[in-house]
This record gives structure tokens, C-alpha cells and sequence, in this order.
């Protein structure tokens, strides 16, 4: 009864019959998920290129304060980002932020206070210059719009791009979305005149 059991089990190590089968079915589920997973990071990348080419575009445009074909300045800003973004990116006004600043070293820097008690902080009820024009002390004084001549702008644009599967959600995305962000700073051309006062 032994030898028989090893003379079977001998036969069936010399058999190939279906091994094909069972190597596709072990290497095909690796190599889908590999094939999928670059297509689905490839799309990313060329998401995030024409997010950031298409803001490119857009901010090119606003520094040389020309006047839009129709609507707004902001609204062809966006306008230009979805036309740069070849049907694959298309934001709205509310993704896009575009913030002025008087100069480059004004960027993210609080308005300026009298320190009356001294404790290196903003306290309420101290005298402030109101740079950007909103009756209240700011930690950054940049100011809403795509500004004047000689202004710096700062444009941000934040999109969730859709993913093709939800393969890769758990690793890169949300809700099979990608958040991208793109943000370029420039300096107007001197179209008018320097930063409006309130």
C-alpha cells in the first residue's frame, strides 16, 4: 500500500497538466494590480501638470491686468485653468484663492500693531494698520483679487481629481478623489497704480 501511494505521488510530480493555470492564476492578480495601479499614478501626474500649467496660464494673464473678453478678471483667471486643463481639470471659483500682497516680503506676514502691553502678540483694542482693508488686525495682510499694478499675487488652486478605480484609495485618495494643489506667485506689471489704500 506504500509503494503504491509512492508510485502515484511520483506520477503526479511528473505531470504538468494545468500547472499553467495555476501560475497565471497566482502572477495574474499581481500584474493587474501593478498595470492599474501605474495607470492610475500616471493620471495623477498628468492631472497635477495641467493643474499647475493651467494655473500657470491663468496667473501669466493676471499679471498683465488686460481686460477680459467678458466677465471678470477672476473669472477668466478660472476660465484659463480649465481650458489649460484638457477636459480633465475643470475647477470652480470656489478652488481657486488668489491673494495680494504689496511685495513679495509681505507674503504671509502679519498687518503691522503698536505692541502696547509688550508680549509680542496681537491683543484686541490695539492700533493696527488695516493693510488689507478689512476693519480688523489679520495674521497675514494679504487682501482678495488678482490685483493692481506692481502688486504680488498669490494663486493657489486645491481640485480633487477623480480617480479611474478606486484600486488605490486607501493609499493615495479619499472617496476616490486625489487632492491636488498647485500655487504660483507673481509680481503685475505696472498697469495702474501701487497697492489702493482703504
Amino acid at each position: 500500500m506504500i509503494a503504491a501511494l509512492r508510485r502515484r505521488l511520483a506520477r503526479l510530480r511528473r505531470r504538468s497538466d494545468g500547472l499553467a493555470a495555476v501560475e497565471f492564476a497566482l502572477i495574474a492578480p499581481v500584474m493587474l494590480l501593478l498595470s492599474v495601479g501605474t495607470l492610475e499614478v500616471g493620471m495623477i501626474y498628468f492631472g497635477s501638470t495641467l493643474l499647475e500649467g493651467g494655473l500657470r496660464e491663468a496667473a501669466r494673464y493676471g499679471l498683465t491686468g488686460a481686460p477680459p473678453p467678458s466677465g471678470t478678471r477672476e473669472d477668466h483667471v478660472v476660465a484659463l485653468v480649465n481650458a489649460n486643463g484638457a477636459g480633465m481639470v475643470e475647477i470652480t471659483e470656489d478652488d481657486i484663492t488668489t491673494v495680494v500682497y504689496p511685495n513679495f516680503t509681505s507674503i504671509g506676514v502679519p498687518e503691522p500693531y503698536d505692541d502696547e502691553n509688550g508680549n509680542d502678540t496681537y491683543d484686541s483694542g490695539e492700533p493696527f494698520t488695516d493693510i488689507n482693508c478689512n476693519d480688523q488686525w489679520d495674521e497675514d495682510m494679504g487682501r482678495a483679487g488678482v490685483g493692481s499694478g506692481g502688486e504680488v499675487v498669490v494663486y493657489t488652486v486645491t481640485y480633487e481629481l477623480p480617480m479611474m478605480t478606486g484600486l488605490l484609495d486607501s493609499m493615495m485618495g479619499k472617496d476616490g478623489k486625489v487632492p491636488l494643489t498647485a500655487s504660483v506667485t507673481v509680481r503685475n506689471e505696472p498697469f495702474d497704480s501701487g497697492f489702493p489704500g482703504c
